[in-house]
Parts: structure tokens; C-alpha cells; sequence
């Protein structure tokens, strides 16, 4: 089993190298793959008034500059098919996010680049809606598609986790990630979104127990400081403990 941890957003420099630096160490200490994902721009903020990038390009550099030093496969996400291009220049995985899962366009610019392309389960989407959009990729030539579960709208600020989704999701031959932080947001609730970070390791154990291909959760040092989704982002000293309990975890799942 992979990760793909890291902060929500590319807020500075300094605190993408402090997260870098502790995913790097904990690669190493427990000799597994961690892929580094930050936002460099987040295109869906709650309010238009909230913190959403401090520049495409200085942000790319900055994840081109974290592989560079650091060995990391780097993930962000895209926001239109007009971006596709310019952020494979800087990155190794093209992710889709959830709100635009459906959209054909932005789905076969993403394949068309020839990167990983990652797609975010929608709140809103059955396995069978994600199978097609992982279709859609192909179409380009791109057998290279995972999909991320995220948890299902339940009700207008809540989600829910339909861990059959992991089960039909490889069945289909895709590669599964579960995304561990996302899934347990409450979405807009006043003036940003909410979460239950309570539950991060319980559901995160329960989708590596069912079987899955790589694990997804955001972490930051300060997530109360955080530029986005500070409800959900895993304080960055719990990462090494949480990691070693999933790899363990893996590992029994696989040996029964």
C-alpha cells in the first residue's frame, strides 16, 4: 500500500519543506512510498473571500522544487482542461476533484498528458458514474487512472463512507485509494467546512481491513493555522503513528 499525504494547499514554502521533510523521514523509517500532494490553487473555497493560492506559478515551482529535492511523485490538482498542460509540466499525477469528476473535457486533457490521472470520487456519484470517468481517461490512450473514494452527501452537510465502493472499484481493475481526511468533512457549514477528524484512523483501518491499493489524508503542522480545511488535516506529528498502524494493518490483511 502507497500514500499520498500532504498539506491541503501550497501556502508557503517553508511549511511545504517542514511537511517534506517529516514525510521523507517516515518514507525511510518504514521504507514505503508516500507521494506528496499539495493544492497549488483551491478553485472551491466556501466564501469568495477565502485564501486560495499565492500564485499558480510560484506554487508549481515550489512542488518542483520539493521533487527535486526530496524524491518525491508529486499530485495536485486541476481545475479546467486549459490547465492540464501547464501543470504536467511541474507535477507526476493529474488529480481531478470530486465537484468535477463528470466533466469530459478536463478528463481527456488530463489523459491526453500521458501523467497518473487521479480522480476524486463526487459526493454525488454512484461507483458505476466513476467506472465511466475512468473510462473517459482511457479513451485517450492513458491506462494509467485511480479513483479516490471520499464519502457520499448524506443529507446537505454531512458524508458518509460506502466502503463497498473499495470492493467495486478494484473489481473494475482500478487502482483504489481511500481518501482518509476528505471523507469526513461536513461541508459549508457557516462560513467554512466542518469535519469529524475524530474518526480519521477508525475509518482509514476499516478501508485498508476491506483492501485497498494506497491511502490519501492531508496533514499540516498547525491544521487550526491552516489556510484550508484546518477540521480535517492530520496534525503532522501523528502522521508517523498513523502510518505504522495501516502498514501493519496491511500487512495482516495480506498474510491471512
Amino acid at each position: 500500500m502507497f500514500f499520498i499525504a500532504g498539506p491541503c494547499l501550497a501556502e508557503s514554502w517553508v511549511m511545504l519543506d517542514n511537511v517534506a521533510t517529516e514525510l521523507k523521514r517516515i518514507a525511510e523509517v518504514f521504507n514505503t512510498n508516500i507521494i506528496f500532494k499539495a493544492s497549488y490553487r483551491k478553485a472551491n473555497r466556501t466564501n469568495a473571500d477565502s485564501f486560495s493560492g499565492v500564485g499558480d506559478l510560484i506554487a508549481l515551482e515550489w512542488l518542483a522544487e520539493i521533487r527535486r529535492i526530496y524524491g518525491f511523485q508529486i499530485l495536485t490538482d486541476i481545475h479546467s482542461a486549459d490547465e492540464a498542460k501547464l501543470v504536467s509540466n511541474y507535477v507526476d499525477i493529474i488529480q481531478i476533484p470530486a465537484f468535477l469528476c463528470r466533466q469530459t473535457d478536463i478528463l481527456i486533457a488530463a489523459g491526453e498528458t500521458d501523467k497518473i490521472v487521479n480522480i476524486k470520487k463526487g459526493q454525488f456519484a454512484s461507483p458505476n458514474v466513476m467506472i465511466n470517468a475512468a473510462k473517459k481517461v482511457e479513451t485517450t490512450g492513458n491506462k494509467k487512472v485511480w479513483i479516490t473514494e471520499r464519502g457520499t452527501f448524506f443529507g446537505y452537510t454531512d458524508l458518509v463512507v460506502d466502503f463497498r465502493n473499495l470492493k467495486i472499484f478494484r473489481d473494475a481493475g482500478l487502482t483504489t485509494i481511500y481518501d482518509a481526511t476528505h471523507s469526513l468533512q461536513k461541508p459549508s457549514i457557516g462560513n467554512e467546512s466542518g469535519g469529524n477528524p475524530e474518526f480519521i484512523t477508525a475509518l482509514a483501518r476499516a478501508a485498508v481491513s476491506i483492501g485497498i491499493d494506497g491511502l490519501f489524508f492531508e496533514t499540516h503542522p498547525n491544521p487550526s493555522q491552516a489556510a484550508s480545511d484546518k477540521e480535517t488535516q492530520l496534525p503532522l506529528v501523528k502522521a508517523e503513528v498513523f502510518i505504522s498502524s495501516l502498514l501493519k494493518l496491511d500487512s495482516f490483511i495480506n498474510n491471512l
